[in-house]
């Protein structure tokens, strides 16, 4: 790596050298780096706009999962069949999930050896249980915060290689030619008000980007605040979008950003919705429901079954639950709160009305006494100290929840390889689009893994040459750069608009109303329009307090392009005639009302297998999407005969 310094539009900038990035500090970015070190490609270096933000550092769950072959017992296991149950979800390609299930062993291995606490017996062989969508006992877990487990060991690694960090700096711009990747332009938080040290460059062979799904794109989210993503700003540099339609969304508290599953719904609190004052509470579920065992199993099945799922609305199952509290929320325009203070009216005492699934498992759980506050200690004190040390007391208080995004199944479209069609841009983790309709529960951990190895593999054999001339980098460079600095002194100049943050809730409202688990198409057209119509006035409508908030400018562009190319996606896919699937209700007159009392707009039909043998892409261009549907890649079945490989290994063939 080396370091010199050009001019572009009066700006002196910094210009780094070396043959790859990684952008990104979480699980997939600091794997990526290091793997990139263990195969012998050391002229690297990492860029992130904060090393303790992002979702693996700052997210988990009830008990947060990690998706791999089995390596416990005697049940019988394959690399072919954990590929099979992968490519079943829908819409993935077999080459993706043929690399998911064969490197998920070497991925976990490398984790439980770099001390992620992962449970084994006294034989060495790492347990499994059952999670969502995976008829073995794949999954295995390191508590609620596997994935910080995973980061924070992953950073050691990364820092005992003396692997350089450059902190605060915010990509805000790729520079490409001709179909390649040449480098990215950044954004020094610390130094926004200094012309001469405010932007930096970084002139490379390669880039990989690990920076997460778009969670700025929705107020209702269980994503950190502190994530926000760049995928507009991959889709600006020419990478597709693919499986955009597909979110993963489901009940959680707002204040504290957590998924508010298994035990805080087994212990079957009270739902409550109030106005926007938080006066005038009441108890809304029983309205809709025939019987109380009905609502009750249902609130104790959210527990296992978390996200929404349209499949699981009919007959009063568990996702009644989720569009009853997007009624209460978004079309009577009042809140929804967890009440762990007092039971459900409709519980009895003695809790005979529980349905046998429900009353059995709270009997086993020595948990059929009190109310839910009371039954959560009992079994699963850490849930209540959790948001205790986030200043939330259960004990005392309610919990304001609603239905958020938590995981795009979606994302950029990338080869087996996990490089982009904008060729020397690799993305890993959960900005690639490598997930289908439907995906085990923890897969996303490994995904991150295999792909960031990946990614990293590729590299190290087939991308090795060093950057240009920096000379020669200046004069590919200078156009892109010249275009977001204008930007910038245009928002640093404007004295009258909107603020980042007034502007943020717009477009996180706007999609979390019209573009999250239920979709109208006139209200996804309502949003592509508004989204398309904000971000042309965006400069001119936007108002800094200082040039520090240009970060957050620049994070509201790149939202609005993944916001417009998104909604569009969405659109595209009704008008292919795609109906309700995966985590998300599409409106269709002619199909079913979830129950009566709820709006007109809510009825749906299901999708089942219509669409899922065909991948949707989306290609932003000229600020219009461009949309392709391709057949699903089968899983390759490939010559296995020993020697063969052996002679491909040997030869240097296998990486190509």
């Amino acid at each position: 790596m080396n370091k010199e310094t050009i001019k572009i539009k009066n700006y002196n900038i910094d210009v780094y050298s070396m043959n790859t990035v990684v952008v990104g500090t979480g699980a997939a970015g600091f794997n990526a780096a290091d793997r990139l070190w263990n195969y012998g490609q050391k002229d690297i270096a990492i860029v992130t706009e904060g090393i303790n933000m992002g979702t693996s550092r700052n997210t988990g769950s009830d008990k947060q999962t990690y998706y791999k072959l089995t390596l416990a017992g005697d049940g019988d296991d394959s690399i072919f069949a954990m590929a099979k149950n992968l490519f079943e979800g829908g819409c993935m390609h077999g080459d993706l999930a043929l690399c998911e299930a064969a490197l998920s062993a070497q991925g976990f291995y490398k984790l439980a050896e770099i001390g992620v606490p992962f449970p084994h017996n006294r034989y060495g062989e790492y347990i499994g249980y059952k999670t969502d969508h995976d008829p073995r006992q794949r999954a295995t877990s390191a508590g609620p915060l596997t994935s910080k487990f995973m980061t924070e060991k992953l950073e050691i690694q990364v820092n005992n290689k003396g692997i350089k960090i450059f902190d605060k700096h915010k990509v805000i711009g790729f520079i490409t030619k001709d179909g390649e990747c040449k480098g990215l332009l950044t954004l020094n938080k610390e130094e926004a008000e200094n012309p001469d040290k405010m932007f930096t460059l970084f002139n490379c062979t390669n880039v990989i980007f690990a920076t997460g799904g778009p969670a700025g794109l929705y107020t209702c989210s269980v994503f950190p605040e502190s994530q926000t993503g760049s995928s507009g700003l991959m889709f600006e540099a020419g990478a597709k979008g693919r499986n955009l339609t597909e979110w993963q969304y489901g009940i959680a508290s707002t204040k504290f950003r957590w998924n508010l599953s298994g035990t805080y719904q087994q212990v079957i609190p009270r739902y409550i919705s109030t106005d926007k004052d938080g006066n005038d509470p009441k108890e809304f579920l029983d309205e809709y429901y025939p019987n109380s065992t009905l609502m009750l199993d249902g609130i104790f099945l959210k527990g296992y079954q978390w996200p929404f799922d349209p499949r699981k609305i009919e007959n009063y199952a568990s996702s009644l639950i989720d569009i009853l509290v997007y009624n209460e929320i978004q079309v009577k325009g009042r809140r929804v709160w967890l009440d762990f203070l007092n039971n459900p009216t409709a519980l009895k005492d003695d809790f005979s009305n529980l349905g046998e699934e429900s009353y059995t498992y709270l009997k086993n759980s020595n948990a059929l006494f009190g109310t839910p506050i009371e039954r959560l200690a009992k079994m699963n004190q850490p849930a209540i100290d959790l948001y205790k040390e986030h200043n939330i007391d259960l004990t005392k208080e309610m919990l304001e929840i609603a239905v958020c995004a938590q995981h795009n199944n979606g994302g950029i479209a990338v080869n087996c390889w996990w490089e982009t069609d904008v060729k020397h841009l690799f993305v890993a983790g959960e900005a690639a689009g490598t997930h289908g309709v439907y995906r085990p529960g923890g897969s996303a951990l490994n995904s991150g893994q295999v792909g960031s190895t990946r990614a990293a593999m590729y590299i190290s054999h087939r991308y090795k040459e060093e950057a240009p001339a920096v000379a020669e980098f200046a004069k590919i460079a200078e156009e892109a750069v010249s275009k977001k600095i204008d930007m910038a002194e245009k928002f640093m100049a404007n004295k009258s608009g909107k603020s980042v943050w007034e502007i943020r809730e717009e477009l996180g409202d706007r999609m979390s109303k019209n573009a999250a688990h239920i979709r109208v198409a006139e209200n996804i057209e309502a949003t592509i329009k508004a989204a398309k119509a904000q971000l042309e006035g965006i400069t001119e409508n936007t108002v800094l307090k200082n040039n520090y908030e240009l970060v957050k400018a620049f994070e509201n562009v790149d939202l609005l392009i993944a916001q417009y190319v998104y909604a569009s996606a969405m659109a595209d896919y009704a008008k292919k005639g795609g109906k309700s699937r995966g985590s998300y209700l599409v409106y269709d007159e002619n199909g079913i009302l979830p129950v009566e009392g709820v709006p007109e707009n809510l009825k749906f039909t299901l999708d089942g297998d219509a669409h899922t043998s065909t991948v949707q892409e989306v290609a932003y261009k000229n600020g219009e999407c461009e949309y392709t549907w391709n057949d699903v890649r089968p899983i390759p079945e490939d010559d296995n005969w020993f020697e063969n490989v052996w002679n491909e290994y040997m030869n240097d063939n296998i990486v190509k």
